[in-house]
């Protein structure tokens, strides 16, 4: 019989630096192990010096997945199943080394794995200490169905820690740094909280579990989990500039003490975000999980609450909106993410970038939360594929329709444009921190025969043409717009016909955010003229901090709207134009060589543009592989035209490229943005020199 009291296995060594190495998870932890599915890793058994032959006993391996351990899988010794785990193994002096071999569709998750001694009659007589591992998706495994065949995109879509979104307008477009940190301590074991709190994960574990070896299932998991609308979620979305009882969604520089901060408060939601903090965060928790991700804008971005595809603005005589119930509107930006992969579940043809939207605009299934949605579908208009399709095809395809309603309730249509939607979509380019245009990847060239033929398909009636304006056109342009100067708005009519014509012009400006709700109306104009046959007439509206800046939002954004009303006729022109404020820029200067666990001090700069004094000034810092999030608050006033300067030392943990992040907020001014890149080295060069204590 065998001897109970002799121990035969006295541990398994992970061996967590070669196998995260070999999987490129050493970024995340090196104490943990970390694999992707599809690749074998190896482990090493270690025994007593007693062991008896091996041939004279069976080793088995058991494997445990899920929070509570639902499922369990027994790990074969052979490669006959195929599509299943299985192990070999080598003896050596003392030792095994066990490789493991996981199928290319196993679930993602937490694992825990036991090793097993059985006598040759299969009766137990010895296991292992269970030990844990994570098994993510695998983006350079060709049978995943994450596989993206190009080491470039990989190393930006997966391994990238920072990253650029895009905001402004189509016509002024303006870059926000953005710090994922995605390989950032614990980020990994909150990326798999967020799945687990899910409401599919609450209800039925097992079958959760089950589900997540698709990445169409994790990723839309992903966008409906990010928002906190239905669920457990991460972020509170809010628009209506109060946020005195959270964090104002401009503050945020990074996703990690978003994800740390929900985490930290029991899965409590954390406010506020808006469309491209929703975004950072869900790329950062789909890169981690090994999807290959990308942050996109769109600009000039359609909101169809009623699925016409058509953005509908109703205007009264004195241009003012009336609108009633759920608006539809322009966007002057949208964020939302892609996300590589196959799509085992559609017809040929739909594989790929997949739109995810994880703000929550309207529901799909019952639930804040959009796609995966092929983007060749919404290109080629094939509105009935899954998910969430016609949505994301008005995001960039719907037509914008102005009309006039007068006092007895008579609609008049002024205009029809189906050139002014989704413009300039962008993402960073894998090459740099520049941008790349994808617009082509949603949309066939505007007003082309195929354009054409999609909108047919797509189900929707091809409107008419914009009727002729007649011999009036209407223009408006501007000076350069810097927050806190006073600058010129000109609107010009000019007259092709060969008579003078009399019209009435009526100009407005309104501060608005980024989504177009109106925050309140700087200045009206109403005037009355006669435009010479031929010739141009130009108005000149001054816009003056002292009427804008009360009202202005947190985006920085003007609208300028003009109505040209002919006398004596119906026909009415109306343009319209988003004016995104110029922003001071932040100065940071680091001092010292960056090398690992060396202090670093960073030197911050603020120069107040505006005509007033600021209060409550604050900057946020972080940066992957650098330092935690902090705050260093100002003290007193900053009066007009002053400089302030702080400064914080920090310690590089990791090496490698590294972006530092600085955001500065203050009662009249928010969102002022600044960066410092930082090549951060694991060494002094100089081996006698003394390190920093």
């Amino acid at each position: 019989m065998f001897d109970d009291n002799i121990t035969l296995l006295s541990g398994v060594d992970l061996q967590c630096y070669e196998n995260n190495h070999a999987h490129r998870t050493e970024e995340m932890d090196m104490e943990q192990l970390l694999v992707r599915r599809g690749q074998p890793f190896s482990v090493v058994l270690q025994c007593t010096d007693h062991i008896p032959r091996l041939p004279d006993h069976q080793l088995n391996l058991i494997l445990h997945l899920g929070k509570n351990n639902e499922v369990v899988l027994k790990v074969s010794d052979s490669e006959q199943d195929h599509g299943k785990w299985w192990f070999s193994q080598r003896n050596a002096q003392g030792e095994v080394m066990l490789t493991l071999h996981s199928p290319a569709d196993a679930p993602v998750g937490l694992y825990s794995m036991t090793v097993v001694l059985l006598s040759a009659d299969g009766q137990l007589l010895e296991q292992t200490k269970s030990q844990t591992f994570y098994l993510l998706f695998n983006p350079w495994c060709k049978d995943d169905s994450v596989y993206l065949p190009s080491e470039e995109l990989l190393q930006e879509y997966i391994l990238n820690e920072n990253g650029i979104l895009y905001q402004g307008s189509w016509d002024d477009i303006t870059t926000v740094p953005w710090n994922f940190g995605q390989f950032e301590k614990d980020v990994v074991d909150i990326c798999f909280e967020v799945l687990d709190n899910s409401p599919a994960a609450l209800k039925n574990s097992e079958m959760d579990i089950a589900n997540r070896g698709s990445p169409v299932y994790v990723s839309r998991t992903i966008t409906a989990m990010v928002n906190a609308n239905d669920d457990r979620g991460v972020v509170s979305g809010r628009w209506d500039g109060e946020y005195s009882d959270g964090v104002a969604p401009t503050r945020w520089t990074g996703s990690v003490p978003i994800l740390r901060r929900w985490s930290e408060g029991g899965g409590q939601r954390v406010r506020y975000g808006q469309c491209w903090v929703f975004t950072g965060v869900a790329c950062t928790v789909l890169r981690c999980l090994g999807i290959p991700t990308r942050c996109i804008t769109n600009y000039s971005s359609a909101h169809d609450t009623d699925a016409n595809i058509s953005v509908d603005y109703l205007f009264n005589d004195q241009l003012e909106n009336v609108s009633e119930g759920r608006k539809d509107s322009i966007w002057n930006y949208h964020c939302w993410v892609e996300s590589w992969m196959k799509r085992d579940d559609l017809p040929e043809g739909f594989d790929g970038w997949q739109v995810l939207d994880p703000t929550p605009l309207e529901r799909s299934d019952g639930v804040f939360c959009c796609g995966p949605c092929p983007v060749h579908a919404v290109k080629e208009g094939e509105v009935g594929l899954k998910y969430d399709t016609p949505f994301v095809f008005s995001e960039v395809n719907a037509d914008l329709i102005f009309w006039i309603v007068h006092p007895d309730g008579e609609r008049i249509q002024v205009s029809q444009n189906s050139k002014v939607i989704g413009r300039n979509i962008s993402t960073k380019s894998v090459y740099g921190d520049f941008r790349e245009d994808i617009t082509a990847n949603y949309k066939h060239p505007e007003g082309s025969m195929k354009e054409r033929e999609v909108y047919k398909k797509a189900g929707r009636q091809v409107g008419q043409k914009n009727k002729d304006p007649g011999q009036l056109k209407l223009f408006i342009k501007h000076a350069p717009a810097i927050h806190g100067t006073d600058f010129d708005v000109i609107i010009e009519v000019y007259n092709s016909g060969r008579e003078d014509t009399d019209a009435q012009l009526t100009v407005t400006s309104n501060a608005i955010t980024y989504n177009s709700i109106h925050r309140g109306e700087c200045q009206r104009k109403t005037t009355s003229l006669t435009v010479q046959a031929h010739k141009a007439h130009k108005e000149v509206l001054r816009l003056q901090y002292d009427h804008y800046g009360a009202c202005v939002s947190e985006h920085h954004m003007i609208r300028v709207t003009a109505l040209l009303q002919l006398t004596n006729q119906d026909n009415i022109i109306l343009q319209e134009i988003n004016i995104p404020l110029k922003m001071p820029a932040l100065h940071i200067k680091i001092i010292g060589k960056a090398i690992v666990s060396h202090k670093l001090t960073a030197h911050i700069s603020f120069t107040n543009p505006l005509p007033v004094s600021l209060q409550g000034g604050v900057f946020t810092v972080e940066g992957a592989g650098l330092t935690e999030a902090i705050e260093i608050k100002t003290h007193g006033k900053i009066e007009p035209g002053q400089a302030v300067t702080v400064k914080f030392s920090f310690k590089p943990t990791r090496a490698g490229l590294r972006k530092l992040l600085v955001d500065f907020d203050s009662d009249r001014l928010r969102d002022v943005k600044g960066e410092a890149t930082v090549i951060v080295r694991t060494k002094m060069q100089n081996r006698n020199a003394v390190p920093e204590i």
